[in-house]
């Protein structure tokens, strides 16, 4: 549980230093947006090495470490998405969540 945790809360820092100057950040310059990016995904860094570190102790493999990662940050993009960005969602965004949870399952199932 601890690296699902960690996960998501990386993910949250990740997806905010990607796309948070595409709502209100379009006017800052491009090296003050990096260098403000670069500063969220640092939190970002400080929480996911850990997860991945803790996960990987407790028996998941590189795999399954990434496509939980995966799964996880499209959740949170799509939060993001629709409520910061105010994109709406469509069909498509439902079939590539189907797509990446089935690639959870394909690694995840059968696993002792």
């Amino acid at each position: 549980m601890p690296t699902i945790i960690l996960l998501i809360l990386s993910n949250l820092f990740m997806t905010t230093a990607w796309y948070w100057h595409l709502r209100g950040g379009m006017n800052k310059p491009l090296m003050l947006v990096i260098l403000i990016s670069w500063a969220i995904a640092f939190v970002e860094y400080c929480l996911a090495v850990p997860a991945n570190r803790i996960g990987f102790a407790h028996g998941w493999s590189a795999g399954q470490l990434k496509i939980a990662q995966e799964a996880i940050a499209l959740v949170i993009f799509g939060i993001f998405m629709v409520t910061v960005l105010g994109e709406p969602l469509h069909w498509r965004h439902a079939a590539a969540f189907a797509c990446i949870m089935a690639a959870v399952g394909f690694l995840f199932v059968g696993r002792s």
